[in-house]
């Protein structure tokens, strides 16, 4: 089972030709509400991915809140840890551009309310294979909840956004660290992929960064100091939660204990195949999809 220890908030998208400038306004072409945060994103490609997923997390008491909580349970994930507090959901101010890029205005609301991980939401990530977490709750809560996986023999994947400093005790407490390009220099200082990977390296055992439509490199058990893992050529349409379809995927392939390398390029063909849709949790696709990708092209067995 997967557990997710994460965020969950209403993504605002608004779809532009070309993103403004700082005082500019621009017409949009359309606008969507789609249930997101980085933690319900993963919690949802998981599942979608064969896995078993339990979300910990909470909403506010709004209007936003029920709609974010049937979405996930539609996905199929155990949303009985999703508390609801007082007060708004965490909201996602999203602009996507008509070449799929984005830029994202994050604003926590419930999500920084869930300041530790509850007893309950502890008894899960010990019941779990696999927890995943990213740093849209406070971090405290996010140390506090690798440190409880890591004594219980859950497996850790953490995705360091947005990017912060990351504690010694958060790092020492992760098995894999899943970092964009952008992520994993501003983490380590070091402006180059293979230099980065080396620094991650240093303290975490399995790296992997991801390099968008370069695929990805990853340093880890049976993978070498770093394979570079191409990525499917495709024409993106939306990049919004491409990333976190990665590491959702990935989970599902950890834990069904597939070797390093083929559940990176299991975990790239899902990014792949969400980025040829509009939105985010709802661009996220099937274990039968990814399956049927993978087969199109060679790979290695599990």
């Amino acid at each position: 089972m997967i557990s997710v220890f994460g965020s969950v908030n209403m993504d605002l998208v608004a779809y532009v030709e070309a993103a403004p400038a700082l005082g500019e306004t621009v017409t949009g072409r359309a606008f969507r509400t789609v249930p997101g945060g980085k933690g319900a994103n993963q919690a949802v490609a998981a599942a979608r991915a064969g896995a078993e997923v339990a979300f910990l997390g909470a909403v506010g008491d709004d209007d936003f809140g029920p709609r974010m909580r049937a979405t996930l349970a539609e996905a199929g994930v155990d949303v009985s840890g999703l508390r609801t507090v007082p007060g708004s959901s965490g909201i996602a101010q999203i602009v996507v551009d008509d070449q799929g890029g984005n830029s994202i205005i994050v604003v926590p609301g419930a999500n920084g309310a869930v300041t530790a991980p509850s007893e309950a939401d502890l008894e899960v990530i010990a019941r779990s294979d696999v927890l995943l977490l990213q740093l849209e709750l406070p971090i405290e809560a996010v140390t506090a909840a690798a440190r409880a996986a890591r004594a219980a023999g859950t497996t850790v994947i953490l995705t360091p956004a947005p990017v912060q400093p990351l504690p010694d005790e958060l790092l020492d407490a992760v098995d894999i660290i899943v970092a964009n390009e952008h992520e994993a220099a501003a983490i380590t200082g070091q402006a180059g992929h293979e230099d980065a990977v080396r620094a991650l390296r240093a303290r975490v055992d399995w790296v992997i960064i991801t390099l968008g439509s370069r695929g990805a490199l990853t340093s880890g058990p049976g993978t070498g100091p770093a394979l570079h893992v191409e990525a499917e050529k495709v024409q993106a349409v939306d990049t919004t939660a491409a990333g976190d379809t990665f590491v959702g995927a990935l989970a599902a392939a950890r834990v069904e204990r597939r070797s390093p390398e083929w559940a990176v390029r299991f975990a790239g063909a899902a990014a792949a195949l969400s980025v040829q849709k509009e939105g985010a949790s709802t661009s996220m696709p099937t274990r039968a999809e990814i399956d049927r990708s993978l087969a199109r092209s060679p790979h290695p067995e599990a």
